[in-house]
């Protein structure tokens, strides 16, 4: 989206959607622009779900020696108990690099548009064979997957029961398949905004309701809104105001997936959803206070001066986009056996 497509998606949410409101006029206006995550996970176009998938995928989410190292699971950068991210600037990925990028989270991730900051994967199954490939994450290669996953007995008996009916299952398409179907089930329903959404006015308090208000007066909601409070389209990131050097990085974004101009530093809308939960912000990670992270886009994107009150309402508010924790057995995985590849740590 060009700078001048943003300010006038900006200035008609606005416009169209800020009249007085009364309570009740603030929860519709509010079910008009977010809808509440649903309980169940949404099934997935072409990769149906069944138990004995769901069940590899969890597996293979947690099972380390999908890595070079035999060190590093999908789990290390995006730990379903810390909010589906790390708490780290950038990720530390095979021997101690560092990625480029802050780790979104994986929760709720089924609901975006598309994957990484930049949307270079168009779902979760592309986005799952990306950091095992990548050399400063898992640094592998899809003939060593296959060669780790073929070497233990019970794995292939596992993807063919996920995978029935295929000659030779054990492939790397069918480990991102599984991971897909794992990661969808991560999702968060019944936080306080869910349950404002579904109809409980008491369900926020007078405070985060200001802030809520605010949230939309103030237009956030242009590119947080839907389901996952952000994650459905690529923005600008300075539009009014390019934010400090340390907090872009010198990082040109969706540029670097397209090569178009009008992409430099486009990014796709990080989902605000548990966003309390997933420190430090941005695709810098350098922005570790939430108050600081909103006040940053209230500069850089609308061009206006939060003070410190609105700034804490919309924290407030913010945090009651929190939802239920996805509760997560750690599975036991596979013994090794003689031709299990051994780990390659430098």
């Amino acid at each position: 989206m060009k700078k001048a497509q943003f300010l006038t998606a900006v200035l008609l949410t606005t416009v169209l959607i800020t009249p007085a409101l009364g309570a009740d006029q603030l929860m519709k206006r509010a079910q008009a622009l977010f809808k509440p995550i649903p309980r169940e996970p949404i099934a997935l176009e072409g990769n149906p779900a069944t138990p004995d998938k769901v069940h590899l995928g969890t597996m293979l989410y947690f099972e380390p020696r999908l890595s070079k190292s035999a060190l590093i699971s999908c789990n290390t950068c995006h730990n379903v108990g810390m909010g589906g991210a790390d708490f780290q600037e950038t990720s530390i990925g095979h021997g101690w690099q560092r990625g480029g990028r802050n780790a979104p989270t994986v929760l709720n991730a089924v609901y975006n548009i598309a994957q990484f900051w930049d949307g270079r994967a168009p779902d979760l199954k592309e986005q799952a064979k990306g950091p095992v490939q990548a050399s400063v994450e898992m640094s592998n290669t899809p003939e060593m997957v296959i060669k780790t996953l073929n070497s233990m007995p019970e794995y292939r008996e596992l993807f063919k029961k996920a995978f029935p009916g295929e000659k030779d299952p054990v492939t790397f398409d069918n480990m991102a398949a599984a991971i897909e179907v794992f990661e969808a089930t991560l999702i968060t329903p019944d936080s306080p905004f869910d349950k404002y959404l579904t109809g409980d006015e008491k369900a926020l308090s007078a405070p985060e309701k200001d802030g809520l208000r605010l949230f939309m007066d103030k237009a956030c909601v242009g590119c947080h809104g839907g389901i996952n409070m952000g994650g459905t389209g690529y923005f600008p990131f300075g539009v009014v105001e390019k934010p400090a050097g340390e907090i872009t990085a010198g990082d040109t974004g969706r540029f670097q997936v397209t090569g178009s101009k009008t992409d430099q530093y486009v990014f796709k809308s990080p989902a605000l959803r548990n966003i309390d939960l997933t420190p430090p912000y941005f695709h810098s990670g350098k922005v570790w206070s939430l108050s600081s992270a909103v006040a940053v886009m209230g500069s850089a994107q609308l061009g206006i001066s939060l003070t410190k009150e609105e700034q804490e309402k919309i924290v407030m508010f913010l945090k009651t986009a929190t939802g239920k924790q996805p509760v997560v057995e750690y599975p036991i995985l596979p013994p090794p056996t003689a031709t299990t590849p051994k780990p390659v740590v430098d």
